[in-house]
């Protein structure tokens, strides 16, 4: 079986088999933020006993090393394997998730876990990337994009479904029982593509050196500058969200994951929003889905100690961050030139910049004492940052006359701000 020739129901399994490896992915980046008071007490049970604040503060480092695993990963990965054949690539990266995750699983001390994390993010951005053109290529011309789609179809369901039953389980079973069941999605995964997913010839010839000139481009650093501090702003709120809930709003560990499955639903119905305003006027959503992302931080830190408020604002931060996916992916595209493969790879590496960054800073706040709704204090700084990132680079370009010549739909990068990929219609 070919690329070119299978039939609907093989490419259905095909399509099937990466989405369930998009859905672990979901999992294991962002199941780690409901447990991270679980986490804590397990692998630094000294600095727990001595301030727990503490303690969550040093288990948000395994959300940091993730997000820098992904920021080396991305572009790296997929420039270095884009000439063998994609369906190979994808086994050898969905086998890398699985056994890097199963080490986070069995790791005895926290330095160990520390780097599990750390090399399980490794692959994460050059499965989408690749993934995303193996997909866009099954279901054949004209049908595409609704094949990038069915593969995001996974992460989406892990951030609604996935994301809370694993933290349920976690707070239950034990933190390491989540992320069991996460190499078992990943093993499942490794499975499915090798038997389902078709024979998907690579680009030979094509040389990672060669995709690197896209870092002369200076606006294109201003664009992954927007993502990486003003996406920030998210993964502040995001990392910390468990101990705000139980810590500070003085609700039962169940609670943390139905405000998980309201934080995945505002971020599933922020990314689709925010392809649709930011395809109306790209430079006044980004800029006003900053400042917004910025306010509903600042709601959260005032009003995190009621339940009811603190549900309501972290609802808006998920969908202002993640409506924002689409705008920061168009700009980078827009800007990248003829260096469209790797500049959207690096979407990957620039969100999660903002991934590590809010998760780190956030944890500085807390070990700083200034309590655990500092974090949304620190998202709505580096939301703002994002907007004079944002701001800036505009003055920019308007002084030098310069504007893209190259124009990516906004709702078409509401998929490649995901997986790295462009969804080509023929």
């Amino acid at each position: 079986m070919t690329s070119s020739t299978p039939s609907r129901g093989a490419a259905m399994r095909a399509l099937l088999s990466l989405a369930i490896g998009s859905f672990g992915i979901g999992m294991t980046e962002f199941v780690v933020m409901g447990l991270l008071p679980n986490i804590a007490r397990e692998l630094v049970p000294n600095t727990w006993a001595a301030s727990p604040d503490d303690a969550i503060a040093q288990a948000g480092w395994l959300i940091s090393l993730y997000a820098l695993g992904v920021v080396v990963g991305a572009p790296t990965i997929a420039g270095s394997v884009a000439r063998f054949p994609r369906h190979r690539v994808m086994i050898v990266l969905a086998a890398a998730l699985t056994f890097f995750t199963l080490l986070t699983v069995i790791a005895p001390t926290f330095e160990l876990v520390a780097a599990s994390r750390f090399l399980a993010g490794l692959p994460h951005g050059a499965y989408f990337g690749i993934g995303a053109l193996v997909a866009a290529d099954v279901l054949g011309p004209g049908k595409r994009a609704k094949g990038v789609a069915f593969v995001l179809t996974g992460l989406t369901i892990a951030n609604v479904v996935g994301v809370p039953i694993g933290t349920l389980l976690g707070q239950q079973v034990g933190w390491r029982a989540a992320f069991a069941v996460v190499t078992g999605i990943f093993l499942l995964a490794t499975v499915c593509i090798a038997f389902f997913v078709p024979t998907h010839p690579g680009t030979p010839g094509r040389r990672l050196r060669d995709e690197l000139r896209v870092f002369r481009i200076g606006q294109v650093w201003f664009a992954l500058g927007i993502g990486a501090v003003g996406f920030g702003g998210f993964f502040a709120m995001y990392s910390y969200i468990a101990p705000m809930i139980t810590d500070v709003a003085g609700q039962p560990e169940w609670v943390v994951s139905l405000v998980l499955v309201l934080v995945g639903v505002g971020m599933t119905i922020g990314n689709i929003v925010g392809g649709a305003l930011a395809d109306k006027d790209l430079r006044f959503w980004l800029l006003a889905g900053l400042l917004a992302l910025s306010a509903a931080s600042v709601g959260l830190a005032l009003t995190t100690g009621w339940i009811v408020s603190l549900t309501l604002f972290a609802f808006c931060v998920a969908f202002c961050g993640a409506a924002l996916s689409p705008a920061i992916q168009t700009r980078l595209m827009d800007v990248a030139d003829d260096y469209q493969s790797i500049g959207a790879a690096l979407n990957h590496s620039s969100l999660n910049i903002g991934n590590s960054l809010g998760a780190f800073l956030g944890g500085l706040a807390i070990a700083a004492g200034l309590g655990l709704q500092a974090p949304a204090w620190v998202g709505g700084i580096l939301a703002l940052g994002g907007l004079i990132v944002a701001f800036v680079s505009y003055r920019v370009e308007d002084r030098k006359g310069r504007h893209p010549a190259h124009r990516l739909p906004a709702s078409e990068a509401a998929l490649t701000a995901i997986t790295g990929s462009i969804p080509t219609q023929n």
